[in-house]
C-alpha cells in the first residue's frame, strides 16, 4: 500500500493530527493517509493535509520514503513523506481527532514511524 504524508510548518511550529481511528487510536501522527487511484503522491499529501488539519499546503522538498514492512500493523505500507508549509485556518476534521501546532522541541508520542521522519524533516531545514 501508498501512502503520503506531510511534515507541515505552520504558526511557528508543526502541525499533529490526533489519529480518530485504529490503528494507534488516541496518537498523534502527521496528516496523511493512502494514495487513491488515479492521484499523485503530492495531490495525495495535498489532499490529506487538507481533509485532517484544514489547511492549503505547499510542498517544499522530499523528507524520505519509509518502507520498513512492519511500520504499519495493517501492512506493508510505504509512505512518502513531504515537507511542507500551511495556510489557511487549523481545524480537525475526516478522520483526525484534533489538528494542533506544537513545538518540534517538545513533541507528544508519535505513531507509526513518526517521530523519525520528523527527526529527518527538521534535519532538511
Amino acid at each position: 500500500m501508498l501512502a503520503a504524508d506531510a511534515l507541515i510548518l505552520f504558526d511557528g511550529g508543526i502541525v499533529l493530527i490526533r489519529r480518530e481511528n485504529p490503528p494507534y487510536q488516541g496518537f498523534y501522527a502527521l496528516p496523511g493517509g493512502f494514495v487513491e487511484v488515479g492521484e499523485t503522491v503530492e495531490e495525495a499529501a495535498r489532499r490529506e493535509a487538507k481533509e485532517e488539519t484544514g489547511l492549503e499546503i505547499t510542498l517544499l522538498k522530499l523528507v524520505g520514503v519509509y518502507s520498513k514492512p512492519d511500520r504499519d500493523p495493517r501492512g506493508h505500507v510505504v509512505s512518502i513523506c513531504y515537507l511542507a508549509e500551511g495556510s489557511g485556518t487549523l481545524s480537525a476534521g475526516s478522520d483526525a481527532r484534533s489538528a494542533e501546532i506544537f513545538d518540534p522541541e517538545k513533541l507528544p508520542p508519535l505513531a507509526f514511524d513518526h517521530a523519525q521522519i520528523v527527526r529527518d524533516g527538521l534535519e532538511k531545514l
